[in-house]
């Protein structure tokens, strides 16, 4: 039986380990990346009980050079079949209101948008050769309309999504699907640390679940929960003046 290959990259946070779980099973070859060796080692015996096999790979993805290396031993050995560019951070303006540090920032763009660009760039050309596969962005429904409590978390998902957008259109025609995913607010540490309200909370779980759904329908975006994927829509059409007094309103005024 022809194994299907899913790579999934910060599998360890709280979307990352669901879709592990979920996708675990026989048939399915894992490979899972994240920094926390512990963590990758209980998910990986986890998935192995489901049925899965499992590869786990320790790596700090702001080590481009160490990301280079994996993504062409990837490449040339164990080229994955699905990937999920799931590895991210986040940073906000504080309980005070005192502002971005340089150095978060930093390391969020370097983290949320160069190495997922460094991702899908080095894997793709091995992708294009073989004629298929599929890659997945994490992107969030903060990309829609900036929310002045996490500025630089809301560009890096901007940039993201333009992104798969773009490559989804250039691919189309050469059997390589990209897909953005755009959850709203998940629980998980890196949720519960973030200033504001958390309206409409989905579990990682269910995250899971409808992210696969939407990966096996090909969808361009897979935007959840509803209604407030239809909301952050809405205020990026908006004239900037009435999405800024909306986001005041409702306690994301930063």
């Amino acid at each position: 039986m022809t194994q299907l290959v899913i790579l999934i990259t910060g599998a360890t946070g709280a979307i990352g380990s669901a879709l592990a779980s979920y996708y675990a099973q026989p048939g399915i070859y894992l490979i899972l990346q994240g920094r926390n060796l512990k963590a990758l080692n209980d998910l990986s015996v986890a998935c192995q009980q489901l049925g899965a096999e499992v590869e786990t790979v320790q790596l700090d993805l702001l080590d481009m050079a160490g990301l280079k290396k994996w993504t062409n031993e990837l490449s040339a050995q164990r080229l994955p079949n699905l990937v999920i560019a799931n590895a991210g951070i986040n940073t906000n303006n504080g309980k005070k209101r005192q502002g971005e540090t340089w150095d978060n920032v930093e390391a969020l763009i370097d983290l949320n948008i160069k190495s997922t660009f460094a991702l899908v760039n080095s894997l793709l050309p091995a992708m294009r050769q073989r004629g298929h596969g599929q890659i997945a962005l994490m992107s969030s429904l903060a990309a829609y309309y900036g929310l002045p409590i996490t500025p630089s978390y809301c560009a890096s998902k901007a940039a993201i999504k333009s992104y798969g957008e773009a490559l989804r259109g250039w691919l189309a025609k050469e059997n390589i699907k990209i897909n953005v995913i755009m959850p709203g607010y998940i629980k998980s540490d890196m949720c519960s640390q973030m200033p504001g309200p958390k309206p409409f909370l989905c579990t990682p779980e269910k995250a899971a679940k409808i992210i696969a759904n939407g990966l096996v329908k090909n969808k361009a975006r897979i935007t959840f929960p509803f209604p407030l994927n239809f909301g952050t829509w809405i205020l990026a059409i908006l004239p900037a003046s009435f999405s800024q007094f909306i986001l005041k309103y409702i306690g994301y005024g930063g």
